[in-house]
Formats: structure tokens, C-alpha cells, sequence
């Protein structure tokens, strides 16, 4: 189980928030890290994963390269496909076998992706013809099933760049939008990205002699499908390809080449692109509003549908949005532990619980001190207090510590602070049930 403690008083948490990511000047020490952390399998991994896409995945029978790559590592991908030539987005969205598809079975991952050139296009022309029904399929994923990840195919620049618009005219000018554009639109969908674009910008920065086009300079090439697939495996299992023996009928140098980036470009960010192990979604997040003592806290969990909330002080609660009252001012840390059959997360946060007010129970009383921790409280209109805690200001319990006695013919508490440090403290009355809190300055 997770767990994030945040001290921090009620401010709003964006668990979702993705990070700006560039490949720039990586070094082998990182990947080296990246697949000692990673590559820890005990077992067949299995991932049941839906493809829903176009002829970038059925040229050279992406999927079944992604099979077979799987299983030459000791994992196994189950799948099926849904793809039509040239369809964007909103064509899937429209076309009723998408959501026969989907509603096939309960994926672990659901494959999404567009016309290769509509992410790039405008940003208010993609907000309107692309984002929407990209939103709309990974929705209806989740619709199937909670633990459902919607994983977008991040596409690469073609060739030479797109020449009907300056700002994609190049590969890198039209890499670098599509890879904008599906961070921008895995956000909006609380989803993951396969990082395709981004290990193919990395092949040809650093190795040009592997072409990664078929001859029309968008399509892939049977080099550019073995580095999708190997970028896809990383992806799904959160594994590095390296040492895979299956090659696609590649040379060893080149396999080991492509490898090595699909995993350079995706262990070493997995943060970057939202991929989490498929029991391990849940995110445990909250704020709240406080009235003195009382507090409201407003559950933001993602993908929980159980909830279990601990106050700091022995109190709580299984309610979705719970609210609850300190009868000691101190501090606290309130916990929630969100889960569901997609994992289970943890976070906290650190309450400022306020002094109650001295006019709480109309009390009125003197406060005498004789000095050496010494006191005498004499009050009105009370015959005998029922309750009395004796806390420091952080919370702590010291009731124990002190000696208290209390004379209700005469009205007066004596109280005995002597065995324990100076400092501020509070003596808390309690008669039908009201609070009177008294500040002990001993010192």
C-alpha cells in the first residue's frame, strides 16, 4: 500500500498532474537504474489489451508483434482489434463495433489512437474534433470496468513532416505536437500513453542509419512496428524489452538497438506518462474546510470505492465525504485509505485542531497560581465537574501527570502541575456535556 503524507493544512491536491517531459542527452546509467527497479517479474505477467486504432497498427500486425515479443520475455498479452484505415477519433466513437469491442470483455488495457495526423493539427480544431471523443472511448472503458486503463498510442511525426501547415512541416515540428497533443489529451482522460513518438524521436537522434518508415514516409517499416511493440511491452508491463529473442527478423545489433531505446524512453519517465501497475490505480487524494474544532473533508480519491478515514486521535470513519469534531485541541493527522479491486493508496494530512472558546459553557472563574506548577481555580453556577483532561498544546494526553482536586462546596480546583516541563497547557472541564478550556501557563 502507498502512502503519501502531505503536512500541509487542507490545500487542494491534483493527483493527475502530468510532468513536462523532454529526451534530452539520457545516459545509459539510466537505464541501467531504470531496469534494475523494473525489471522484477515472478511469473507470467498476462495483460488482456484492446487495440482500437488504424493502419499504424495493422501494418505489419502490430499486435501480434507485441504477442510475440511478450511471450520471448516470459509474459503473455491477450487481445483483440478494432481497426479501420484512416479513422479518427470521432469515427470510433461513432461506429458501434467500437463499443462491442470494448464491452467484449473487462480489458486491462484499453489501446486508443487516432488519424496520424489529427493531434497535431491547431489546438482549437483538436479541442473540438479529436479531444472530446478520445475522452468519450476511454470513458466508456472505464464504464466497463473501474480497472480499466485507456492507454493512448502516442503516434510519431511522419518523415518529412506534414507540408500543409509551418508548425508540422518538419518531423521534429510535428513530433513534438503530437506528443503535446496526447499528454494533453491522456490528462483530460485520466489516462496513460504508450510513448511511441517519443522512442522514435530518439532512434533518429541517435541512431539515422535505422529507418524507421515503409516508402511513404508515414507508415512504419518492420523496424518502425518492432520499436512500437517493444515501446508497447514496456508500457503494459512497466518491464524493460531488453534481451527479448524475439527480433521480427531483425539483426541482433538493430533488435538490441531499438530495445534499448523503447526502454530508455519509458522506464526512466513512467511518471511522465501515467504508468502504473494494474492493481496499483488507485490514488487516495482529499481537502477540506475547517470551523475551529470541526472539520469537512472532501474525498478527490480516483478509481476507490472504499474508504477508510483515521482523525489521529482514536476517531473514525467509512463515510465518502465524513465530517468530525476534536475534544482536544492539538495536532492531528488525518489519514484516508482508499481502495478498490484496482489496489489501495494512502494520504495524509496534518489538521491545526483551535483552542476551544473560553466562553463555550458561560463559566465564570478565576485563575490563581502559587507558583512551583501550583494553581487554584475557583468558579460560579457549577456544582461538580464531571470530566477533566489535562493536554499540551500539540495534543498529547497528560492528565496523568498532574494532581487535580476539586472542592465543590467551595467551589475551587487545585492543580498540581509540578512533575511535568514548563510550557502552555489546558485544563478541559466537561458538565453536561459542554467544554470549558482553560490555558495553563506554567512556568
Amino acid at each position: 500500500m502507498k502512502s503519501n503524507k502531505k503536512k500541509v493544512n487542507f490545500s487542494i491536491i491534483n493527483p493527475m498532474k502530468l510532468l513536462n517531459f523532454e529526451i534530452k542527452n539520457m545516459k545509459i546509467t539510466h537505464l541501467l537504474i531504470a531496469i534494475f527497479f523494473y525489471q522484477i517479474a515472478f511469473g507470467q505477467d498476462t495483460a488482456r489489451v484492446l487495440f482500437i486504432g488504424n493502419s499504424y497498427i495493422y501494418t505489419n500486425d502490430l499486435p501480434t508483434a507485441i504477442t510475440q515479443l511478450s511471450t520471448s520475455l516470459g509474459d503473455q498479452v491477450i487481445y483483440d482489434s478494432k481497426l479501420n484505415g484512416g479513422f479518427t477519433f470521432a469515427n470510433h466513437w461513432n461506429d458501434p463495433l467500437t463499443y462491442t469491442k470494448i464491452h467484449a470483455q473487462v480489458w486491462d488495457y484499453v489501446v486508443i489512437q487516432g488519424q496520424s495526423q489529427e493531434p497535431s493539427f491547431p489546438f482549437s480544431q483538436v479541442n473540438t474534433q479529436s479531444l472530446p471523443y478520445a475522452v468519450n472511448l476511454a470513458d466508456s472503458a472505464y464504464e466497463v470496468s473501474n480497472c480499466t486503463q485507456a492507454m493512448y498510442f502516442m503516434t510519431w511525426g511522419r518523415q518529412n513532416g506534414d507540408p500543409q501547415w509551418d508548425s508540422i512541416n518538419t518531423f521534429d515540428k510535428m513530433n513534438a505536437r503530437l506528443r503535446n497533443a496526447y499528454l494533453r489529451i491522456s490528462d483530460s482522460a485520466d489516462a496513460c500513453v504508450a510513448p511511441v513518438g517519443v522512442a522514435w524521436k530518439y532512434v533518429r537522434d541517435n541512431y539515422p542509419s535505422i529507418n524507421l518508415y515503409s516508402g511513404d514516409g508515414s507508415h512504419p517499416s518492420v523496424e518502425g512496428t518492432y520499436l512500437s511493440a517493444c515501446t508497447f511491452y514496456a508500457s503494459v508491463f512497466r518491464k524493460s524489452p531488453i534481451g527479448a529473442s524475439f527480433l521480427m527478423g531483425l539483426s541482433p545489433t538493430v533488435a538490441g538497438q531499438l530495445q534499448s531505446a523503447a526502454a530508455l524512453t519509458v522506464l526512466d519517465s513512467l511518471q511522465t506518462w501515467n504508468l502504473k501497475p494494474a492493481d496499483s490505480i488507485v490514488i487516495a487524494a482529499f481537502d477540506g474546510t475547517q470551523n475551529g474544532n470541526q472539520i469537512q473533508l472532501n474525498n478527490q480519491s480516483y478509481r476507490a470505492d472504499n474508504y477508510q478515514w483515521n482523525f489521529g486521535d482514536g476517531g473514525q470513519s467509512f463515510e465518502i465525504n465524513p465530517s468530525y469534531t476534536y475534544s482536544i485541541p492539538g495536532s492531528y493527522t488525518v489519514q484516508l485509505i482508499a481502495s478498490s479491486a484496482c489496489g489501495s493508496d494512502t494520504s495524509e494530512m496534518v489538521f491545526n485542531a483551535e483552542v476551544f472558546s473560553v466562553d463555550e459553557m458561560q463559566l465564570d472563574y478565576s485563575l490563581q497560581t502559587f507558583g512551583n506548577g501550583i494553581f487554584s481555580i475557583r468558579y460560579n453556577a457549577i456544582s461538580e465537574f464531571e470530566r477533566f483532561d489535562f493536554v499540551s498544546t500539540d495534543g498529547r494526553e497528560l492528565t496523568n501527570l498532574v494532581t487535580l482536586n476539586q472542592d465543590a462546596t467551595q467551589k475551587e480546583i487545585q492543580l498540581d502541575c509540578s512533575r511535568i516541563t514548563n510550557g502552555v497547557y489546558y485544563l478541559i472541564l466537561e458538565k453536561d456535556k459542554q467544554i470549558q478550556t482553560i490555558k495553563i501557563s506554567n512556568f
